[in-house]
């Protein structure tokens, strides 16, 4: 990465991660899955108000941003967090450190 911040599709889709974290779900969310756990949707809504389909909603958008994948495991989707676009945001907010 250059510099200046790089090319602007890799800023852009930064952005997006920064984004998808501006919202406290969504950082709950990462924070839960961060220790390299998969967990359902089932897992992720225990002990939480929210409903499998607030959950959903939230971990699309975070998919959308690169930072979870899901894969199918029997009935349900088993998502985990992707570190590579949470290291592209470290790398960003280094640069912004340095000035």
């Amino acid at each position: 990465m250059a510099r200046n911040g790089g090319g602007t599709s890799r800023l852009r889709a930064t952005a997006t991660v920064f984004a998808a974290l501006g919202d406290r779900t969504r950082l709950r969310l990462a924070a839960r899955l961060s220790d390299g756990a998969r967990l359902s949707i089932t897992k992720l809504t225990t002990g939480s108000a929210m409903t499998r389909q607030a959950v959903t909603k939230h971990l699309r958008v975070m998919e959308h941003a690169g930072l979870v994948r899901s894969s199918r495991q029997g009935r349900e989707n088993i998502w985990r967090l992707e570190d590579r676009r949470l290291k592209e945001a470290q790398r960003y907010l280094k640069l912004i450190l340095a000035g």
